[in-house]
């Protein structure tokens, strides 16, 4: 997605389309990686030197709250982001600490009207050893 219309994005939430936010989005919309709040500010910070760590931070506060961007708290130590609102699971390698996207099949693993409430989002984090890090203790034994 290009900035344009990530600039278009941000006004439907409400939100300036200032650079700042803009290199913060356009970088989390071409990243993979599940990244720390520190990892977003060294990325971004390549391109804009100037950026200040508390301006990253606010940015991402923002975008959280304005549902352009998930939180994840997979990794119980601090909060990582993700861009990707489409319906997926994350596993974290216990081994190599490396998140991974997991389909979820089906859309919603839950009735959208459970019991009676009307369910929003459904946050599923898994946990083991990524075939990564099995490959390499199989090449090993």
């Amino acid at each position: 997605m290009r900035s344009e219309a990530h600039a278009e994005m941000l006004r439907e939430v409400g939100l300036v389309p200032t650079i700042q936010r803009l290199a913060v989005l356009d970088w989390l919309y071409r990243t993979k990686l599940h990244p720390t709040a520190d990892q977003v500010y060294s990325a971004v910070r390549k391109k804009f030197p100037s950026i200040s760590r508390a301006t990253v931070y606010n940015t991402l506060e923002a975008l959280t709250k304005a549902g352009m961007i998930l939180r994840l708290s997979v990794d119980p130590t601090v909060a990582r982001y993700d861009a990707d609102l489409k319906p997926h699971a994350h596993f974290r390698c216990r081994v190599c600490q490396k998140i991974y996207d997991i389909e979820v099949k089906d859309g919603m693993p839950i009735d959208v009207k459970a019991d009676g409430h009307l369910v929003e989002s459904v946050r599923t984090y898994a946990y083991g050893v990524c075939a990564n890090c099995l490959e390499k203790e199989a090449s090993h034994a």
